[in-house]
Order: structure tokens, then C-alpha cells, then sequence
């Protein structure tokens, strides 16, 4: 009676505990990371470049030299 009800229960566990994408997760982190990243040099190559950079420039000397 204890074997089949431990071996009962080990065959609900099992895949559970055993699954088939036991790595995913690691892999979708990789992923996203390797995303983000990608993301982040698009920007800084549109924020450096010229008229940007230049609009940015004027923006901020703008905003500092605003009187109440």
C-alpha cells in the first residue's frame, strides 16, 4: 500500500518538477537582455548624432536661460 501510493505520488510530481523547458527561462532572460542592449545603442547613436545632439544643445540653454 506505501509503494503504490508513493509511486502514485512521484507520478504527479514528476513533471511538475522535470519539466521540458527547465531552461527557458534563462535562455528568454538572455534574449531580453540582448534586446534591451540593442535598443540602447540605436538610441545613443540617434541622441549623439548631429541635429539631435544640436536640438538637445539649444533646448537645454533655452531652459537655462528662462526667466520667471
Amino acid at each position: 500500500m506505501r509503494t503504490a501510493q508513493a509511486a502514485r505520488r512521484s507520478r504527479w510530481w514528476w513533471p511538475v518538477r522535470a519539466g521540458g523547458d527547465a531552461g527557458m527561462t534563462t535562455a528568454e532572460y538572455a534574449v531580453g537582455t540582448l534586446a534591451a542592449c540593442a535598443l540602447a545603442a540605436v538610441l545613443y547613436k540617434v541622441v549623439t548624432s548631429g541635429p539631435v545632439s544640436a536640438a538637445l544643445q539649444q533646448l537645454i540653454v533655452k531652459a537655462l536661460h528662462a526667466t520667471f
